[in-house]
């Protein structure tokens, strides 16, 4: 299973869910503490802003990142869950959630697999730039892009609410 949170929630659904391998998708200079129960070594950080194109003295999401996300994700044993976190919990993770879903789950059609995110989260708004990387490392040939752009951009809101997504 794979839980997608703010910061402000992560603690909290780490506790809930028994999470023992983390994601973080966060501006490199903010303070993560990590929960105590995970490992370091099952903490993946990605020190990257929530952009689309580059920008001067900001750290777009690139191929490093992704490939980093992918190796993670690949060697996550599924034995407990894995928590995916940005700050609002509604760009940088929830592209996240979306390439760990199509990366783990080949077979599945990239639109059925956005769907699932939608209902999942209203307000999820997968970063375009993580979602673009992911489809080229994935050789999903475009379909990642275009699942994503069919479901639209989700609510407005200032934090996205907590939301699980099963791995079947």
């Amino acid at each position: 299973m794979i839980y997608v949170c703010s910061l402000s929630r992560l603690h909290e659904t780490v506790e809930r869910t028994g999470a023992r391998h983390v994601i973080t998708l966060i501006n490199g200079g903010t303070a993560v503490t990590r929960p105590s129960n995970v490992d370091p070594t099952h903490h993946l950080f990605l020190g990257i802003n929530d952009i689309v194109e580059e920008a001067e003295g900001l750290v777009a999401p690139g191929d490093t990142h992704l490939h980093d996300l992918l190796d993670f994700v690949h060697a996550w044993p599924r034995e407990a869950p894995l928590v995916i976190h940005c700050y609002a919990g509604i760009s940088r993770s929830t592209a996240a959630a979306y390439t760990t879903l199509c990366a783990l789950l080949p077979e599945v059609d990239e639109m059925e697999l956005a769907l699932r995110l939608r209902q999942a989260s209203p307000t999820a708004t997968p970063n375009a730039r993580i979602v673009a990387l992911a489809d080229r490392a994935l050789k999903r040939e475009g379909r990642m892009v275009k699942a994503i752009a069919a479901i639209g951009r989700g609510a407005d809101a200032f934090e996205g609410e907590p939301f699980a997504l099963q791995i079947d």
